[in-house]
């Protein structure tokens, strides 16, 4: 696996009827383009305005992209991937400082997404139901991206996760980054990046950190596709 191509990695890992209607059907990519831009631009996906923009009816437009929570899902998904492509090309090299560095980025990229949290704001328990379940193919996806990524460190000999797997701790770091990026859903407090990455240091302690695991987060700018 290569060490920057990580958004590719959670589509393959863990494969969706969606994603496989996309890649064969040009009908299927229309609306999903459609939809995909709607939801960008802020506005809420309804599947019947959708149809209708495309001169569909509903049944052909289920047909296409499956039903709402399908859709939004992979659109998700589809705009995680960018921003995870670009924490892993800014990240460290190796070893838990590499690990570090593409949670951080990513958490304080979906924190600062205007697109991102004008969804949280609009349809709180959908989106948590959608990216923060065990049901859920974001989630599934992000875990699985998150756990390859610790195998690949822990197979090149430069980070060790014992006494967990990698997917288990990489469920733990996943379960970490929801609970800052979606603070203010949980708990009501302020998403807080910087805070998220003082605890990835803490958890994954990488060396050349001091005792308490803190170090000056660097400049970050919000990702978009």
């Amino acid at each position: 696996m290569s060490r920057q191509a990580l958004g590719a990695l959670g589509s393959a890992l863990v494969p969706s009827a969606l994603a496989a209607r996309l890649e064969a059907h040009p009908d299927s990519q229309r609306a999903f383009r459609a939809a995909r831009h709607s939801f960008i631009d802020g506005a809420r996906i309804d599947m019947g305005a959708l149809a209708s923009s495309l001169g569909v009816d509903r049944t052909s437009l289920f047909r296409w992209v499956g039903n709402r929570d399908q859709l939004l899902s992979e659109i998700l998904w589809s705009l995680a991937v960018p921003t995870l492509d670009a924490a892993g090309r800014a990240a460290a090299p190796s070893g838990a400082e590499r690990i570090v560095d593409v949670l951080d980025r990513f958490t304080a990229d979906l924190i600062r997404a205007p697109y991102f949290r004008a969804f949280l704001t609009r349809e709180p328990a959908r989106a948590l139901r959608l990216l923060t379940t065990t049901d859920s193919d974001v989630q599934r996806r992000f875990v699985a991206v998150v756990a390859s990524l610790i195998e690949t460190e822990r197979a090149a000999g430069v980070f060790d996760p014992a006494p967990l797997s990698p997917e288990e701790l990489g469920r733990l770091l996943v379960r970490v980054s929801e609970s800052f990026t979606y603070a203010d859903l949980i708990s009501g407090e302020t998403p807080d990046p910087d805070r998220a990455r003082t605890t990835y240091e803490y958890i994954l302690r990488p060396v050349g950190h001091g005792s308490d695991g803190c170090t000056p987060s660097p400049t970050r700018k919000a990702t978009t596709a």
